[in-house]
């Protein structure tokens, strides 16, 4: 099915949107795009996202979205590490890539952004090649492009070593696809809610891996979407009332926007017509979930989730009101165990790694890093790092992550690639990043920096030296220097005992 997209008041129907798709698909055939192949996508949300992720299931290829904050040296990575053949790309984002938008044996289609890219982002006049993606909207008659059964997104995630690692999910065999594809709906329609009745709304970016099932899950569903180019507190509530929207997609640091609006000016927007709100990616702190609540009504939920294990856990407005702070039960079959160190389970009430199994996801790899997947395996069970407890009846609560990852509005973001930057820094001895507190976004990063003895270093040198390697969001937001770090036996960086003074001022652990 192909759902009503809408996208700065303009309309296309499903007719028509599929009709694009298979012109994409006979494009992306004739260009030599073959099942098990990948296609990169380095775009901001509008509909070509949309169009090329359907037209790749159609002939079997693996889509990998980069985020199209990136510079050269991360895009280069993830092309170079996912092998991708095809990159589709926004004009103004060529030049900020310079070449790994030139990799040898990419094809790189260049799109213009719409009018409405350009003017939120201030994109100007370029000059680079000229924007062929319409040419690739046309069918190809008489071109015998076989069925191909789909493959599926290829996020990239990370880890300790800071290097972004891609998810490849296995296809599920012929006999079992049929059953898979219905736990996989059915599982859908518990976190997300949509149904083909659905008017949804999705203000997030696209090329985060919850966005991305959400706005596929629409697709599947035949549901009505409204894609945001990117989230506007004020405009998503108009957005609501004047569509009558249903569902949406929100994560917290959306709540804590819109919750940052004058009351007076909240009661001006009519949002009765919600019937469910999802969100995933970060946790939701229980304060912000009951405000939520009450201004919204019980339409809030929550999924507990990652790219390699898919959805974990669910919990709805009423448990959240009854058990503040938890992610959930088992959603449709999962399995969660608490284990120790050693790999013993742990009792209820009793913090230690998740370990959890999601039987609607067929299983993944690493791209070339099959190791990485092996050493987070336990009896059929994989762990993320994350830190947590169930309680007697079930009820899942995170609280804290063993690895070093800091989720700041949603994005993961990996400490260890910032480190290594901030390293080639002439006079740093050694840096630490960590999450602190914020408000807004629930972590905001902090860089903890030693500096050799009789060196000096500001904070604008520091951003500086990042900003011209890094992604903006990479960059931490609080930078202090320091004579000397602590530090473990093994001489690792003591981080906790760096972290620690922030967070018991905040009176929370993450």
């Amino acid at each position: 099915m192909y759902p009503q997209l809408k996208f700065a008041g303009s309309v296309i129907e499903p007719t028509a949107l599929r009709r694009r798709v298979e012109g994409l698909a006979d494009h992306l055939y004739e260009a030599g795009i073959r099942p098990d192949d990948v296609v990169a996508l380095m775009l901001r949300n509008e509909p070509a996202f949309f169009e090329i992720i359907l037209a790749c299931q159609l002939v079997g290829a693996y889509f990998c979205p980069i985020n199209w904050h990136f510079l050269e040296d991360e895009a280069a990575h993830i092309l170079e590490d996912s092998g991708a053949k095809l990159l589709f790309i926004h004009q103004d984002l060529v030049g900020q890539i310079g070449r790994a938008a030139h990799r040898p044996g990419l094809v790189c289609v260049v799109i213009e952004p719409p009018a409405l890219l350009k003017e939120q982002y201030g994109i100007g006049t370029h000059a680079l090649p000229p924007a062929t993606y319409e040419s690739w909207t046309s069918a190809r008659p008489g071109l015998a492009r076989p069925r191909a059964e789909p493959r599926g997104a290829m996020p990239y995630t990370s880890g300790s070593t800071g290097r972004p690692k891609g998810v490849l999910r296995r296809t599920v065999p012929p006999e079992k696809a049929q059953e898979a594809q219905a736990l996989r709906r059915a599982l859908g329609q518990l976190v997300f809610g949509i149904t083909g009745d659905s008017v949804a709304l999705l203000a997030a970016p696209l090329y985060h891996s919850a966005p991305l099932s959400y706005g596929l899950f629409c697709a599947a569903e035949g549901a009505t979407l409204h894609l945001e180019s990117k989230f506007d507190a004020r405009s998503v509530l108009a957005q609501i009332e004047a569509e009558r929207i249903t569902h949406a997609y929100l994560v917290p640091t959306m709540y804590q926007r819109l919750l940052q609006l004058d009351p007076a000016e909240r009661v001006r927007f009519d949002v009765s017509s919600l019937q469910f709100v999802a969100s995933t990616g970060s946790p939701c702190a229980a304060a912000t979930k009951r405000a939520m609540i009450e201004w919204f009504g019980p339409v809030i939920n929550e999924a507990y989730a990652a790219s390699e294990t898919g959805y974990i856990t669910f919990i709805d407005a009423h448990e959240s009101l009854r058990r503040p702070g938890s992610a959930g039960r088992a959603a449709l079959g999962a399995s969660i165990r608490i284990l120790d160190e050693e790999g013993r389970e742990l009792p209820a009430g009793a913090v230690g790694l998740i370990y959890a199994h999601q039987p609607a996801y067929p299983d993944f790899t690493y791209i070339n890093k099959h190791s990485a997947r092996s050493a987070m395996e336990r009896d059929g069970l994989v762990t993320l790092g994350d830190m947590g407890y169930l309680d007697a009846e079930g009820y899942l609560f995170v609280c804290d992550r063993s690895n070093d990852m800091v989720i700041s509005g949603g994005v993961n973001i990996y400490p260890a690639e910032i480190e290594a930057v901030i390293n080639q820094l002439e006079g740093v001895v050694d840096s630490a990043v960590f999450g602190i507190p914020d408000v807004e976004f629930g972590e905001a990063l902090c860089a903890a920096i030693q500096l050799q003895p009789g060196k000096t270093l500001s904070e604008a040198e520091v951003r500086t030296h990042l900003l011209t390697r890094l992604a903006r969001f990479k960059v931490p937001r609080t930078i202090a220097f320091h004579e000397t770090l602590p530090r473990e036996d093994t001489g690792k960086i003591f981080k906790r005992l760096l972290r620690a003074p922030y967070w018991e001022a905040a009176g929370r652990s993450i």
